[in-house]
């Protein structure tokens, strides 16, 4: 699977206006890109696709975001999946990174991490060497976390707000918050879709819960 031009990305979104703008935007980068106004439209092509990207909305009408990469997982697995979500729908993120998807950017979303993220799910698509040299970083920076940054960590893999990590762990939204800022620096993590990212390669999801204080 390439990252160059030959690359067809697929973009899910019953608003017109952001779907026809993610079409220019992935134009202008020297993507093939094609639109759908529903999941039930993108169904109608998906078995005869091959390669390239998905990127679709979480939240549509009908069948949902969280739907539709179901359904890719189940007939095309090997397909990547990017998830759009509105702010704060950190739970619904998570949920579609448990399912597959390989990445979710929050709305608004800066124009070129969008296309870093795509070229990302299509190179990482095309090589899995290069996934399991990440894994072991992403491994060697879980195990140089502290056991309250691991439990932070956990809370917000798991879709929590700061408020509700701190009540679980008896401590302040603000001492949260600090563990948080340390968290994305000892793991170099760029955004907490990035941080959510590398915990889910790393299959943090399966030891949630596991650690005491």
């Amino acid at each position: 699977m390439s990252t160059t031009p030959e690359a067809t990305i697929y973009v899910i979104d019953d608003d017109d206006a952001v779907r026809q703008s993610l079409e220019f935007l992935l134009s202008t980068a020297g993507f093939k890109a094609r639109g759908f106004e529903s999941a039930r439209d993108f169904f109608e092509v998906l078995a005869d696709i091959d390669s390239g990207c998905v990127i679709t909305d979480v939240r549509m009408p009908e069948i949902t975001g969280i739907d539709l990469l179901k359904k890719v997982k189940d007939v095309k697995p090997g397909l990547p999946v990017i998830v759009i979500t509105g702010h704060g729908d950190v739970a619904l993120a998570v949920e579609a990174m448990k399912i597959g998807a390989v990445d979710f950017l929050e709305k608004p979303f800066d124009d070129d991490g969008l296309v870093s993220a795509v070229k990302a799910a299509l190179s990482n698509a095309a090589d899995s060497g290069k996934r399991q040299a990440e894994l072991g970083a992403i491994k060697d920076k879980l195990a140089a976390l502290s056991n309250r940054e691991r439990q932070v960590l956990d809370g917000l893999v798991a879709g929590h707000p700061n408020k509700t990590i701190a009540f679980d762990l008896g401590i302040s939204p603000r001492t949260v918050e600090i563990y948080r800022a340390n968290l994305m620096t000892k793991m170099a993590a760029n955004s907490l879709s990035d941080l959510v990212r590398m915990a889910m390669v790393a299959d943090l999801m399966s030891d949630s819960g596991k650690t005491n204080s």
